[in-house]
């Protein structure tokens, strides 16, 4: 059940990222670098369902978290700079953390099982 949240909750945010990195003018590499971890963060999602083994899902899982903290950096670069406005932040912000957050559970639920 979570994990079919997690692939939706994670499509969805690369969805809004790439929505917004089309608004952006100039910039070209940050904006890239945003748009390719938040996108990341699904991919590797995807990736862990067809893990071989334990340890490879919950690599995957750590490569995804890895890229959720770097898209939350991106995001706050782009509000310092005052290329994004924060309240449009706010909400990429929150959507990231719940991402991060069954993130955090899944690795540590699969990390138990492991053992």
């Amino acid at each position: 059940m979570a994990e079919s949240k997690l692939r939706e909750l994670s499509t969805d945010f690369a969805v809004n990222i790439i929505k917004l990195c089309e608004t952006i003018k100039g910039h070209y590499s940050l904006v890239n670098q945003l748009e390719r971890s938040a996108t990341s963060i699904g991919a590797n999602i995807r990736e862990a369902n067809y893990a071989h083994g334990k340890a490879d899902f919950v690599s995957k899982l750590q490569i995804a978290l890895k890229e959720c903290y770097e898209t939350e950096y991106w995001i706050e670069l782009f509000v310092k700079s005052e290329i994004l406005n924060r309240e449009i932040a706010v909400d990429l912000y929150n959507q990231c953390g719940t991402i991060r957050r069954i993130l955090i559970a899944s690795i540590n639920t699969a990390k138990e099982h492991v053992k």
